[in-house]
């Protein structure tokens, strides 16, 4: 008896694990639709951020930080 419950719940926890591991296979990845709609966003966010950064006023922060970088923090 003590070996058919055994086997009862080994083939019911092999089951629940295989449930899993093909729930995972089935949502593992994006389709082509959400790459192109994510590769759009991060080159969207590139430009925006490229824009922020070559921007005249962020420029000068920057310069000035280094600048004090360079010298000591004076």
């Amino acid at each position: 008896m003590y070996k058919a419950v055994r086997e009862a719940v080994r083939v019911r926890v092999v089951r629940a694990l295989m449930c899993r591991v093909r729930a995972a296979r089935r949502d593992a990845g994006m389709v082509t639709s959400e790459y192109a709609v994510g590769i759009i966003a991060a080159v969207a966010f590139a430009a925006v951020l490229y824009k922020v950064v070559t921007s005249g006023q962020v420029q000068e922060e920057l310069q000035q930080i280094v600048g004090r970088a360079l010298s000591g923090g004076a």
